[in-house]
């Protein structure tokens, strides 16, 4: 049987779930993900999330996969407390290294002055944006890594 391509400028979400959900499967019969283990810092006030960095762990790796703060609660330092919140439980969990993905019109000079180092970089998009794989390797502190 011949499998029909088709292309699509929308996809329906629907069929984007279904993709998704399929690589899921794939990966859980591949067993190799089951050590994958979600983490998040999140900072509220008066019970509103005004913030977050989320992510997870596998192995000595974590991955921050967002890290946001509500435009009004932005430059005051919450931002890095979250940072530093969210590298603190991957270090607790044994990670020895964390790492990310970020535009050029996001936070790069951030993560930067944190330590995080640029793997890779990629160019082409609009704008003259770039995205960068950036890695931070952790310091062992108070004999956790």
């Amino acid at each position: 049987m011949t499998s029909v391509i088709t292309i699509h400028d929308n996809p329906s979400p629907a069929d984007v779930e279904a993709v998704d959900s399929g690589l899921d499967t794939a990966n859980d019969e591949a067993r190799v993900l089951q050590d994958v283990r979600p983490l998040a810092a999140f900072a509220r006030e008066a019970g509103e999330l005004v913030g977050g960095a989320v992510g997870r762990t596998w192995g000595e790796c974590c991955e921050l996969q967002y890290l946001w703060v509500r435009t009004e609660d932005r430059r005051r330092g919450l931002g890095l407390r979250l940072l530093h919140a969210f590298e603190q439980r991957a270090r607790e969990r044994g990670c020895n290294r964390v790492y990310l993905e970020t535009f050029s019109f996001q936070a790069p000079a951030l993560y930067a002055a944190q330590g995080y180092r640029v793997a890779f970089e990629l160019h082409g998009y609009t704008h003259a944006v770039g995205k960068f794989l950036m890695i931070k390797e952790l310091a062992k502190r108070d004999g956790v890594r």
